[in-house]
């Protein structure tokens, strides 16, 4: 039974060889070779790609962390700036009520924006 299947699957792979030219199936070879090599070279320059920007990255990734504790440090400084003032403005105004025109003790004097809130 298995030798008639076998001799039967023989037979139509003969026939499928005798349906296509060897011409062309050594010219299918040879595109899918230069495919090939042509998609190595790519993944060649891809990987070494990826690994220039992970170095880049390692590097760039320190000093945006160096630069955001300056900020959030400079931030806290600022605020601090920003509520001695408030306070030096209330004991002024407390002492001197004619010290400042009306409109500078408004709420809307400080126009900062306020940098935590999404806009």
């Amino acid at each position: 039974m298995e030798e008639s299947i076998r001799a039967a699957s023989q037979e139509v792979s003969e026939e499928f060889k005798t349906l296509v030219k060897a011409e062309d199936l050594n010219s299918l070879r040879h595109l899918q070779h230069l495919i090939l090599g042509r998609l190595q070279d790519s993944n060649a320059v891809l990987a070494h790609y990826n690994e220039f920007a992970e170095n880049c990255f390692a590097d760039v990734s320190l000093e945006f962390a160096r630069n955001i504790r300056l900020l959030k440090s400079m931030k806290a400084d600022l605020d601090y700036i920003f509520l001695k003032l408030r306070s030096i403005k209330s004991k002024i105004l407390a002492t001197y009520p004619d010290a400042f025109p009306d409109d500078s003790t408004s709420d809307a004097f400080d126009r900062r924006p306020d940098l935590q809130l999404p806009q």
